[in-house]
C-alpha cells in the first residue's frame, strides 16, 4: 500500500471461496478481476472470506441442519467485517445457495454501497450424445435403488454430470436467486448469467469492480435499490423462470433487514401473476446455461416488462432495469 492508497475509497471483497463445493471453488480466481477493476476505477481493495454450508454436499444429511443458520453466520461476518474496518464499499462474491441471500441482507443490513456477483452457473455434463446435469443423478440413485440401474450405469452419471467448476444448473436456489439479484438491481444486470468456466467471467468480474467504486462515489447506498417494487420485481422474475420456492424466505429476509415491508403473501401474489416463461429444470427442459446462451436475464426482464408484470427501478450499473432490458438480443 503506497501513500496515495490511504486517500481512496477502501473496497472490501468479501469471498465464499472453499474448495469443499464446485459451486464456489472457483471464486478466488474471480476475485482477481474484481480487484483489478476496483484498483483500475481508483479504489483501494482489501480482502476476506467467510464460511460456507452447501447444500449439495450436505443435503440428505444430519449437515442439512446447519444450512440456513449459514445464512445467517456468513450476513453476520460480513458485517462484523466491514463494520469493523470501517470500509466504503462491499462487493460479495457469492456461489452456493445461501450465500447468495447472506450477501444481499448483510448489505442491506448495513445499507453501504455494495453489490453482489454471482459466481455462475455449473455447465452440463455429457453421457454419450446427451448433456446431463444434476439432476439426472437424483434420478440415477433413485433408479440403481429400485434395480433398474447397475452400479456401472449409475458410476457413469455420477462422473459426468459435475465438469467442472459453478452453482446446480437448474433454475434450483442458487441460479433462482442470481436471477432475483440482479432483477432487483443488487447485481449488475449479465454478470451472474454468465457460466462459471466461461471465458466472458473475467470481464464481468472486472467490470463489478468497477461499478462497486463508481457506486461508492456516487453515494448510493444498497437499500437504494431493495425497495417493495423491486423485491416484488425480484419474486416475478423467480416466478416466470420456474424458480426455487426458497426465494421466499430470502426474499423476505432481505426485505426484513432492509426494513421493507414484503412478505410471504406479497410473493405468493407476484407468483399468482407472473406466467412461467423460462423452460428450465427441474420443471422444464434445459439448463441456466441454456439460457444465457438465448438471452439470460436481460431477455426475461424484456418479456416481463413487456407484459407489464415488473416496474422500472435503479441498479447497480447505474442505469435503470428497463435500460438493461431493451439491450436483450434474443439467439
Amino acid at each position: 500500500m503506497q501513500d496515495a492508497d490511504f486517500d481512496k475509497p477502501m473496497i472490501a471483497v468479501v469471498n465464499t471461496w472453499s474448495s469443499v463445493t464446485p459451486c464456489n471453488m472457483h471464486l478466488d480466481r474471480l476475485a482477481a478481476d474484481v480487484r483489478a477493476g476496483i484498483i483500475a476505477a481508483g479504489g483501494y481493495p482489501v480482502d476476506f472470506n467467510t464460511i460456507v454450508v452447501t447444500d449439495g454436499i450436505s443435503m440428505g444429511t444430519p449437515g442439512m441442519k446447519a444450512s440456513l443458520i449459514s445464512r445467517e453466520v456468513v450476513a453476520d461476518s460480513i458485517e462484523l467485517a466491514v463494520e469493523g474496518h470501517q470500509l466504503d464499499g462491499v462487493i460479495c462474491i457469492v456461489g452456493c445457495d445461501k450465500t447468495i441471500p447472506a450477501a444481499a441482507m448483510a448489505l442491506a443490513r448495513m445499507d453501504i454501497p455494495g453489490l453482489v456477483y454471482y459466481g455462475g452457473t455449473i455447465m452440463p455434463g455429457t453421457i454419450g450424445q446427451k448433456e446431463v446435469s444434476v439432476q439426472e443423478i437424483f434420478e440415477a440413485i433413485g433408479a440403481h435403488a429400485a434395480g433398474a440401474l447397475d452400479d456401472a450405469g449409475l458410476k457413469a452419471v455420477e462422473t459426468a454430470v459435475c465438469p467442472g467448476a459453478g452453482a446446480c444448473g437448474g433454475q434450483f436456489t442458487a441460479n433462482s436467486m442470481a436471477m432475483a439479484l440482479s432483477v432487483m438491481g443488487l447485481s449488475p444486470m449479465g454478470a451472474n448469467d454468465v457460466p462459471a468456466v466461461d471465458p466472458g467471467k473475467a470481464a464481468e468480474g472486472e467490470r463489478c469492480g468497477r461499478l462497486i467504486v463508481e457506486r461508492v462515489f456516487a453515494g448510493d447506498s444498497a437499500r437504494k435499490y431493495i425497495t417493495r417494487a423491486s423485491l416484488r420485481n425480484a419474486a416475478v422474475a423467480v416466478s416466470a423462470s420456474g424458480g426455487s420456492t426458497n426465494a421466499v424466505m430470502h426474499l423476505t429476509a432481505i426485505a426484513a433487514e432492509a426494513g421493507v415491508e414484503f412478505g410471504v403473501e406479497d410473493c405468493h401474489q407476484a407468483c399468482v401473476d407472473a406466467p412461467v416463461i423460462c423452460d428450465l429444470k427441474p420443471g422444464g427442459r434445459f439448463l441456466a446455461s441454456h439460457l444465457f446462451a438465448a438471452g439470460g436475464t436481460r431477455l426475461v426482464t424484456q418479456r416481463m416488462a413487456a407484459a407489464g408484470k415488473i416496474v422500472n427501478a435503479p441498479t447497480v450499473s447505474g442505469r435503470s432495469l428497463f435500460a438493461e432490458a431493451a439491450e436483450a438480443e434474443e439467439t
